[in-house]
């Protein structure tokens, strides 16, 4: 497995893992919601000026992703304050869950963080996504509620961070 900065070519092949990735959640959202939040999902492009976008790849595969914000406050909807890195829109094929995946990747942003010098690495899921708030508590990371945030009023994107 290598993890490492997608390519510019790469794009496509890496919305097409987040689409699957996230796609169990559509019948929860309903088809408006989904299809508003999946183009903003995908929307790769318009964060790279901003962010990293990295990948998990083995042989030749794209299996998984995340979007790794250097400076917190740039991520969408966040609101991190200073001192903070982002981590946004973590996916991992259905094809190669339970391999430690989407561990790795948060644990590349984490290493990234330090790197940077940032005192807490922000990230945002909701309750539905039961399987990664699990991993993130498991990692260390904690509730914080006072970033949490609601795109439609029926649902909270619950803030966690992990301190460094």
């Amino acid at each position: 497995m290598n993890i490492r900065n997608a390519g510019m070519d790469e794009l496509d092949q890496v919305a097409e893992v987040i689409t699957d990735a996230y796609g169990q959640y559509a019948a929860l959202m309903g088809p408006e919601h989904w299809e508003m939040y999946r183009r903003n999902l995908v929307d790769l492009q318009s964060r790279l000026d901003r962010s990293a976008l990295i990948v998990a790849v083995e042989n030749g595969r794209i299996l998984g992703a995340v979007t790794f914000f250097p400076n917190g406050s740039a991520s969408e909807g966040a609101g991190w304050p200073e001192g903070y890195t982002g981590i946004r829109i973590l996916a991992v094929h259905h094809d190669a869950r339970s391999r430690g995946l989407g561990r790795a990747l948060t644990e590349e942003c984490i290493r990234r963080s330090r790197d940077l010098g940032a005192r807490h690495v922000g990230l945002h899921t909701t309750e539905f996504m039961s399987v990664a708030r699990a991993m993130y508590l498991r990692m260390g990371f904690e509730r914080v509620p006072e970033f949490d945030f609601h795109p439609v009023p029926e649902i909270t994107v619950e803030a966690y961070r992990l301190t460094l």
